[in-house]
């Protein structure tokens, strides 16, 4: 039953691949190696959007995939007509009888701060499968790592007190695209999302009120089937609400030296519906027709009403203007409304905007003095503009107990050879020095001790002693056997936002950041030196 539950929940199937993987399971089996042991590893080689770090992301879809993976007859027809006519059909047979209870996989817990060169994962297994595995890996991993760090790079600009909504999903690269961006934002930092699918598969949550479509669809000659309302403390007599906003409706605009015809009738309906239907959850939608001539005044009679009955109103929302400067103008109205009606509680009413936000404008409405409380993100966190592909790889590293390197005209594509760790080394004061790869064979590095290193992209070693060692690789996957539960996706959440605290500034800054160091141990660097000189194996 939970191989089932699994199956039905996991986000990619066997044959979301390449054709190029099914060709080379032919050659391997053809040459009699389907089952020499080998390594892969999935990394990337520069960190997205000219920042210094990727939050890791996508572990959970890739066990999930990993355990339900096999070939199901159809899939192997169909394999079976793009592969030549003359393929020995004991090929077919075997496709048939794989699955994963062979692969194991180490892995960055999800929400990991992760740096150039450093495995996201390690698949290691039968040749043949752990190809077979390389694009839906990818495909698992990369979006989603890209899109939890762009999250997490809105977040560290917005700062911990201002509330995040994703709203990408109309924007997105179609459903999974949709699905995939409302789970990762969510882990890199946003509060909640609108999508109600990642609310029911994820457990994200989910937030939203109304739109504009709602507000101009009243004319304000509806007249409510139920306009009574009982008071929040479910005492005392019912009351016509639509009557009450009539009357605090002149006393609005009264103090806002409006004439009380001028707010839309129509407007005040919707806003008197959805009251109606969510008294204790109510929001304006202020800019329909006109935000300090109609919103805001329809939205404070409504709010009165509400609150003569022990309700209380939860925020306003702005999608158009300068979402700023109006966030500034409407909390002095707040504020003159709350003196002058004796209702304290409508000068922190939040205020909720949304409009193209991206990295820029999202600078500029948390910057300090700012009024706004609520920013609703959804085309620059769901498309990553900046860089829409994260550019992970997915290279052999290790086959039969030895090492492989892939060696090109292009160094920057040059390959790591062998089976790795990957250690975190810390300073005295816990902040980070480096990350270090080292041969699996290796002793770990200890706290203290004195080591020689070789920084990537540097000339010359360094001289390091970490205060303290952290092992990144944790063991997820054992012969196909899951070794600990998976984390929910709150506490990969939360873990990320803690390793986000451990950025230095340095590191943390949205404009040309320091680049963190990643460093090869002394046998590591000597293995590659001598591949390198020898040439292909």
């Amino acid at each position: 039953m939970a191989a089932q539950r699994e199956a039905r929940e996991c986000a990619a199937s066997p044959l979301l691949t390449d054709l190029y993987q099914a060709t080379m399971a032919l050659g391997y089996w053809l040459s009699g190696r389907a089952n020499e042991p080998a390594e892969f590893e999935l990394f990337f080689r520069r960190c997205p959007f000219g920042g210094s770090f990727v939050l890791a992301a996508g572990l959970r879809d890739c066990i999930r995939f990993l355990r339900a993976f096999r070939l199901r007859d159809a899939d192997v027809q169909f394999l079976a007509s793009v592969l030549p006519p003359d393929t020995d059909p004991a090929f077919f047979q075997h496709l048939r009888a794989l699955d994963c209870s062979g692969v194991t996989v180490r892995a960055l817990p999800e929400g990991s701060l992760a740096f150039p060169g450093v495995p996201l994962l390690q698949v290691s297994g039968p040749l043949l499968v752990a190809q077979l595995l390389e694009t839906p890996l990818l495909c698992l991993v990369s979006y989603a790592s890209l899109v939890a760090t762009n999250a997490a790079r809105l977040r560290l600009i917005a700062g911990p007190s201002k509330r995040l909504l994703e709203m990408g999903l109309r924007r997105a690269q179609g459903p999974d695209g949709g699905l995939t961006a409302s789970t990762y934002s969510y882990l890199g930092g946003f509060d909640s999302s609108s999508n109600v699918l990642a609310g029911q598969l994820r457990g994200v949550p989910v937030a939203g009120t109304l739109a504009h479509s709602f507000v101009t669809s009243f004319s304000g000659r509806e007249v409510p089937p139920g306009p009574m309302l009982a008071p929040a403390a479910g005492e005392g007599p019912r009351v016509d609400l639509v009557a009450r906003v009539k009357v605090w409706l002149e006393r609005v605009c009264t103090l806002l030296e409006l004439g009380v015809q001028e707010p839309h009738p129509g407007e005040r309906a919707a806003f008197v519906a959805y009251a109606l239907a969510f008294p204790r959850a109510f929001q304006g939608l202020l800019d329909s027709y006109s935000v300090q001539r109609s919103g805001l005044p329809n939205f404070l009679a409504v709010a009165l009403a509400l609150g003569e009955l022990g309700y209380r109103a939860v925020g306003v929302r702005l999608d158009s203007g300068d979402l700023l400067q109006q966030a500034q103008d409407i909390r002095r109205v707040f504020q003159m409304a709350a003196a002058q009606f004796q209702a304290s509680w409508l000068e922190s009413v939040p205020i909720a905007v949304s409009n193209n936000i991206d990295e820029e404008e999202l600078a500029r409405l948390t910057q300090e003095g700012s009024e706004v409380n609520v920013i609703g993100i959804g085309t620059s966190v769901v498309t990553c503009p900046q860089q829409p592909s994260l550019g992970c790889v997915y290279k052999l590293v290790s086959v039969g107990g030895q090492p492989r390197m892939k060696m090109t005209e292009d160094p920057e594509k040059q390959t790591l050879p062998g089976s790795k760790a990957a250690f975190r080394l810390l300073a005295s004061d816990g902040s980070l020095l480096l990350d270090l790869l080292q041969l699996a064979e290796e002793p770990p590095p200890q706290a203290g001790q004195e080591l020689r290193v070789w920084p990537r992209g540097a000339q010359e070693p360094r001289t390091v002693r970490p205060a303290g060692v952290e092992p990144l690789l944790q063991l997820w996957l054992q012969q196909g056997q899951l070794c600990e539960p998976l984390p929910s996706l709150a506490e990969s959440r939360a873990f990320a936002q803690w390793s986000l605290t451990r950025l230095s500034p340095a590191h943390r800054q949205r404009r040309s950041p320091e680049q963190y160091q990643v460093a090869l141990s002394k046998k590591l660097w000597a293995l590659v030196s001598s591949l390198s000189a020898r040439g292909p194996l």
